[in-house]
């Protein structure tokens, strides 16, 4: 498990990450999201023991990042892919990676086997001879997150994993990272493109040098948003409306055409109730749905205000 204990981090006076609280369960994926200059990169680089924290404690597997010896043992545990991947491009994509496992002491009997294994995964097995300066920025960011898992790391951290990628080579990166999601690795995620987020975390930290709200992608619609019953109906009258306002859990009506958006406390209780008092008031039901709310929506309103 990680863990931060009012994690602090100050540059030149200047507060980059203000008492950070969290705790993110082994084999789950924690994604941040936030914006430019909101503490995501610094986060990650305290955790991975590569800057100390002004103020406040890292505990990665009750090891301390702020201790040296423990700090070693903390590496040896991660795997991380910054923002930039910084690969040796005069190497073929084999030699950079052969060149990290044995920083990793990746013994050697297994370290053409974990490479080609990462390599096949990331479907460019046949382009291992090629020097990495000849590829395209989708090609090297798949390079650099194969050397950020050659070691077999218990955590894997990521700082914008897809970004600048075409959507083919986000597609592959996303189906990679399910895939070691489904190996219940625990995996750390920056990034700006919250439908990476929504469909990869089982929870998410909202930051602005804060942490500004945290929870599964699901729970934070709810939170932010509450719980809106879609009704479609063949045409809307002023007594269904009426109607509807009288039924108990009902907090807020809208008329959009022909639906009725209804916000509700609790759809189970409501929604038998709403369809009763619509069809005695002589509503013709179409269908009923739940509106759903994205990442983007609980993103834009906690934001809204602060930006």
């Amino acid at each position: 498990m990680i863990e931060t204990r009012d994690l602090t981090r100050k540059f030149n006076g200047n507060t980059a990450v203000d008492n950070l609280n969290l705790k993110v369960r082994d084999g789950e994926v924690f994604g941040f999201i936030g914006p430019n200059g909101a503490g995501k990169t610094t986060t990650i680089r305290m955790i991975c023991t590569l800057i100390a924290p002004t103020s406040g404690s890292v505990l990665v597997n009750d090891l301390d990042a702020t201790d040296p010896k423990d700090a070693l043992q903390i590496r040896s545990m991660i795997g991380f892919l910054p923002e930039v991947p910084g690969l040796y491009e005069t190497l073929s994509a084999y030699r950079n990676l052969e060149f990290y496992a044995s920083l990793y002491d990746v013994p050697e009997d297994k370290r053409e086997r974990r490479i080609k294994e990462l390599l096949e995964l990331l479907g460019i097995w046949d382009r291992k001879d090629d020097t990495v300066g000849k590829f395209s920025k989708g090609m090297k960011q798949k390079i650099a997150i194969a050397r950020a898992l050659v070691h077999d790391p218990e955590f894997l951290f990521l700082d914008e994993p897809t970004s600048g990628l075409d959507p083919v080579a986000s597609l592959t990166v996303r189906n990679f990272l399910m895939d070691l999601k489904k190996e219940g690795r625990t995996i750390f995620i920056n990034t700006h493109n919250l439908d990476d987020a929504e469909r990869l975390c089982d929870t998410v930290g909202v930051m602005k040098t804060r942490l500004l709200a945290t929870g599964s992608p699901e729970e934070l619609s709810r939170e932010f948003w509450g719980r809106t019953t879609v009704v479609h109906l063949r045409a809307v009258t002023p007594a269904m409306i009426a109607a509807v306002r009288g039924v108990n859990g009902v907090m807020d009506i809208k008329q959009v055409e022909n639906k009725l958006l209804i916000d509700v406390a609790d759809p189970s209780s409501a929604n038998p109730q709403i369809i009763g008092a619509l069809v005695r008031s002589g509503g013709e039901v179409e269908f009923v749905n739940e509106l759903k709310r994205t990442l983007e929506d609980v993103y834009v309103r906690l934001m809204g205000g602060q930006q």
